[in-house]
């Protein structure tokens, strides 16, 4: 209930005041388990995309945030879950696996942390991980605009990628590497796609 409600008045407001304008969102797959994937230049990112599909998303958030008794309380009613982002952590793995694996979505920004010039940055392998071990689709999403407080925002989904061919296999980290690196072209493909 809070989650539809919140979504509604954010909407609502990304529409009136940012004008936001949403490309491909019949993209995102109707079922099963799907990792979002974005960019991420502004603390406003996991609103936007959280608004911008029509399924519920559990977003990898750094523990940091969960340090903080309000908002703790509040990202949590929203369905995010800490990730330490110092170190590999296996509980926060387990539960996006898990999310994924009961046919839910799940989103993260592979980045690692906000790109302070805008410019995309080299993905980490966890989101790669996560798409192999779990059998599921990424979904890559491209967010323009969302710096700043006054700038239109443009949200643009690309098509799944499905990748049969590593699921159920114990990818090395080139392979995690390289579909990582793939991601990143195609969110950047889609930036760059007016």
């Amino acid at each position: 209930m809070l989650y539809t409600t919140l979504r509604f008045i954010i909407r609502y407001i990304l529409l009136i005041w940012r004008r936001w304008k949403i490309v491909g969102r019949d993209n995102l797959p109707v079922s099963g388990g799907v990792l979002v994937v974005s960019n991420h230049v502004s603390n406003l990112d996991p609103l936007v995309v959280g608004c911008a599909l029509t399924r519920r998303i559990h977003f990898m958030a750094k523990v940091e945030l969960f340090k903080i008794p309000i908002l703790a309380s509040l990202i949590r009613m929203l369905g995010a879950f800490p990730v330490n982002r110092e170190r590999s952590d296996r509980k926060a793995i387990r539960m996006a696996l898990e999310y994924l694996q009961n046919g839910e979505v799940v989103g993260i920004f592979p980045e690692g942390t906000r790109s302070k010039t805008g410019e995309l940055q080299k993905a980490q392998i966890g989101a790669a991980m996560l798409a192999v071990k779990s059998n599921t689709p990424i979904l890559p999403v491209a967010l323009i605009g969302t710096r700043g407080i006054f700038n239109k925002v443009v949200v643009k989904i690309g098509e799944p990628l499905y990748i049969p061919e590593l699921w159920r296999s114990r990818a090395s980290k080139e392979q995690l590497e390289a579909l990582s690196e793939q991601v990143m072209k195609e969110i950047e493909r889609l930036i760059n796609n007016q």
